[in-house]
């Protein structure tokens, strides 16, 4: 659209995100925003309605996470923003674009107390990259532009853009903006060399790989220079979708309760090739993996964005570098004749392989071993796994192989209530991928709501809600910390297949384990969004010990 022709700011709006290729938004709607909503009537742009705002941002985010452009959500002011917020938090903590458009009141309106109003600026200020409000509706296209620049450029992450309802309605004459491509940095031919010699000269290395703003070219390019110099290849909490896990240069994902052997590893290791994780408290063992600062000697840390290099460790060789940069760069190099590390990498694959053997003896009659055994042997190869958070999450992050680029979401902030709004938003925006969220009892009902949402638009996602009966992490935590005195952990839990069905999806109860597969199997003939209510012992609290093994250790 020209600059001479005038048009109402809510589709001025509009356009801007059909110009940056926009094809999903999530919403929950409000009479803030309706201008906005009138203009989404007619365009290309595909509206999901979600039952409440958190989980709609938390669609946003998923698609977000693994598409690498900023996922879409639009709330009303006041209380739809303020639920949309552990969203922010998560995006924020797990650097994923995001753009969350709220409703605000008039402007003429400003700091009268009116109702719903909030300053949005001091609300989200400090779990965003921008939060900015519109106030003239000729900006909207500059502001969108830089909202896409500002979220997917270095480390990326959320933006905020309130919109005053008086705003929307303005008329105004300006052409629209560009489309934005991610801002891509590269090493210096320098900086090259100097990682060319620090492997050669290495004896222990390994790669540790994170964060966000890969593609499946970049990780492809990383297993070739993986298998060139056969690295070692970890990866960072709830990261395991950068390298394929069964292939023979992995050796365990760094995250919570890590394969022992791994860890003892990484502490004598000589050279630390850490490529985009910032190795935070989850991979860094609660910051005692390395040392704070450190040297900088044994630490390489490549990072999109400049501010994560040296903020915690020293590193004697940071690399200001994009994902996609960086791994094009390490095509470059050569890999020595000697590789004094390999047999060290051989026995560290074997020694992943028997972590992830799975176990058959939990206390109960539903084996969780079994269980993610099929799941990992049956799935597409480019299924997608959701969860959220809480014990349970183990039986996911330890025993299924994630073998594909996009095919994991999971909030490394350790959000409960991701997993469910997740495969909601991935199954939207991926209709043809196969979509299972791992939920908790408790995780499920922090947005189980939305699993509405999944029938509303017929996305036949499958949710394995496990029923341990409790919040079994806190509970994990009190029995060691304060034994046998159970404080505000225990759940009465409903009959989650009956809510699948009331809903108007599939629903069934798992109590044994030889019932799993064939419940498994019909929840997916049946082309509805199913519930497998999975009831497990409560005693089988990981799949290593149990709630009696850690109330009675000694002390």
């Amino acid at each position: 659209m020209t600059a001479n022709t005038p048009r109402r700011a809510a589709d001025i709006l509009v356009a801007q995100l059909i110009r940056q290729q926009v094809t999903d938004i999530f919403c929950v709607p409000g009479e803030s925003y309706l201008a906005v909503l009138d203009s989404l009537h007619d365009a290309s742009i595909r509206v999901t309605v979600c039952r409440q705002e958190g989980g709609a941002c938390m669609m946003a985010d998923a698609v977000g996470r693994l598409t690498g452009r900023p996922g879409i959500c639009f709330v009303t002011r006041g209380p739809g923003a303020l639920n949309a917020a552990p969203a922010i938090h998560i995006a924020h903590q797990d650097s994923i674009p995001l753009i969350l458009f709220v409703g605000q009141i008039e402007r003429k309106a400003r700091e009268r107390g009116a109702f719903q109003e909030l300053d949005y600026r001091d609300v989200f200020g400090s779990m965003t990259k921008w939060t900015t409000e519109i106030d003239d509706a000729a900006r909207i296209p500059e502001i969108i532009h830089r909202a896409f620049h500002v979220a997917m450029s270095g480390r990326k992450g959320p933006v905020v853009i309130a919109l005053p309802e008086d705003m929307l309605t303005e008329m105004a004459a300006v052409a629209d903006a560009p489309f934005v491509e991610p801002l891509e940095t590269h090493p210096s031919l320098s900086q090259m060399a100097q990682l060319q010699k620090r492997l050669w000269a290495a004896k222990k290395p390994i790669v540790i790989a994170g964060g966000t703003g890969w593609s499946q070219q970049a990780v492809d390019r990383l297993v070739r220079f993986a298998e060139a110099f056969d690295l070692p290849v970890s990866n960072s909490f709830r990261r395991q979708m950068i390298f394929p896990e069964r292939h023979g240069q992995y050796v365990g994902n760094l995250g919570i309760g890590p394969n022992p052997p791994l860890v003892k590893y990484i502490q004598e290791a000589d050279l630390i090739l850490a490529i985009g994780a910032r190795i935070g408290e989850m991979p860094s063992q609660g910051y005692s993996l390395l040392d704070i600062p450190g040297d900088g000697e044994r630490l390489i840390h490549v990072h999109a964005g400049d501010e994560e290099l040296g903020r915690v460790y020293a590193s004697n060789l940071p690399i200001h570098a994009s994902m996609e940069g960086f791994a094009a760069a390490l095509q470059t190099l050569q890999p020595p004749k000697e590789k004094p590390w390999a047999e060290a990498r051989t026995a560290l694959h074997a020694e992943y392989r028997k972590w992830t053997e799975v176990p058959t003896n939990i206390p109960g009659s539903l084996q969780m071993g079994p269980v993610m055994a099929y799941l990992r042997d049956h799935l597409p190869a480019d299924s997608v796994l959701c969860n959220g958070a809480g014990n349970y999450a183990t039986w996911l992050h330890r025993y299924y192989m994630f073998n594909g680029y996009a095919t994991q979401a999971a909030p490394t902030s350790g959000s409960m209530g991701y997993g469910v709004p997740a495969a909601v938003g991935v199954k939207r925006a991926f209709p043809d991928k196969t979509v299972v969220a791992f939920a908790g009892d408790g995780c499920f009902l922090m947005n189980g709501q939305d699993f509405a949402t999944a029938v509303q638009y017929d996305l036949p996602i499958i949710v394995l809600v496990i029923d341990n009966r409790m919040y079994g992490t806190i509970r994990m935590h009190q029995e060691r910390e304060f034994p046998g005195r159970v404080s505000a952990t225990e759940l009465k839990n409903p009959d989650f297949s009956a809510y699948a069905r009331a809903f108007g999806g599939h629903g069934e109860r798992v109590e044994r384990t030889e019932e799993f597969i064939p419940a498994f199997e019909r929840a997916r003939a049946s082309g509805k969004p199913a519930i497998l209510h999975l009831l497990i012992d409560p005693e089988a609290i990981t799949p290593t010990t149990t709630i009696t093994a850690i109330r009675n250790r000694p002390r």
